[in-house]
């Protein structure tokens, strides 16, 4: 129930496909997305593949495949790994293409790989009783909102979280709180959602938007602005969100508790949102 894509051709996962001078490969030269897909139905489908356009254009790349025929692909894949009506997760990749290894571009086109596989499943402890996270520095580049495959700096932020015992790294630039290794970052003060600002130093997540679109409609106010680690800390509730994890309640910030230590409730029905909202 796993399948790889290769421009154009399907493949096995185990297949060795990608050359050596692959600018994805050396130089972290591309773009990328992963979809949730819920019972055979990929998820904002349409809004992770713009983003993964505009990711391109903001890289100065221009895809090999459409919107649409990606869209066909995707179909078709999941059809092939024999996950039509499962949980499952599609992975795409975007790079300049393959070519002897200069800095400049090449006259070449791009190429696309895909994965399709069983969606992982988050254990529903961490649902019941929260995950523990930790602060650092964002040594990142300026331009986070693109979705690149330079991701050094998440990894080992990531990692070192983990290490210590925390599930997520969360960062701070300027004294100000940004995303975290892998996530968007959402503290609740008294009644009102706030998240920091879609702008170049975050990814403009798909969970994200979906969160603060379903708030809306549930009537929680929302207020995007930036804000510090203290206020943070200082959040009645605080959850976090990404394709994988939809969204999970943050209970512990380096061992002091957030509100009273438990998941909160407007976490709580901004996840069963989220659920029903995907598998509507």
């Amino acid at each position: 129930m796993s399948l790889g894509f290769h421009n154009g051709e399907f493949i096995a996962l185990d297949q060795k496909i990608i050359p050596i001078d692959e600018r994805g490969h050396q130089f972290g030269d591309g773009v990328y997305e992963l979809i949730k897909v819920y019972k055979g139905a990929p998820f904002m489908m349409r809004e992770h593949l713009v983003r993964l356009e505009k990711s391109a254009k903001a890289i100065r790349l221009q895809l090999n495949y459409s919107i649409d025929q990606l869209e066909a692909i995707i179909a078709d894949g999941l059809h092939r790994a024999g996950l039509a009506g499962q949980d499952a997760e599609v992975y795409i990749q975007s790079t300049r293409g393959i070519a002897t290894r200069l800095h400049t571009f090449p006259n070449v086109e791009a190429s696309t790989t895909m994965t399709f596989r069983p969606a992982r499943v988050i254990p529903a402890e961490l649902r019941e009783r929260g995950v523990a996270i930790t602060l650092a520095v964002d040594e990142r580049w300026a331009n986070c909102y693109i979705k690149s495959l330079n991701l050094l700096p998440n990894i080992l932020a990531k990692q070192a979280a983990v290490d210590n015992g925390y599930y997520e790294a969360v960062f701070f630039r300027d004294g100000y709180i940004t995303e975290g290794s892998s996530t968007n970052v959402y503290a609740v003060k008294d009644g009102t959602l706030y998240t920091p600002p879609a702008t170049k130093r975050i990814l403009h997540g798909i969970t994200r938007h979906a969160v603060l679109r379903l708030a809306r409609e549930l009537n929680i106010p929302v207020v995007e602005e930036e804000f510090t680690p203290d206020f943070l800390s200082s959040g009645d509730e605080i959850f976090i969100s990404s394709t994988t994890i939809e969204v999970l309640p943050v209970t512990t910030i380096e061992g002091q508790p957030v509100g009273n230590g438990q998941p909160g409730p407007i976490t709580r029905r901004l996840y069963d949102a989220v659920i029903a909202d995907a598998t509507r």
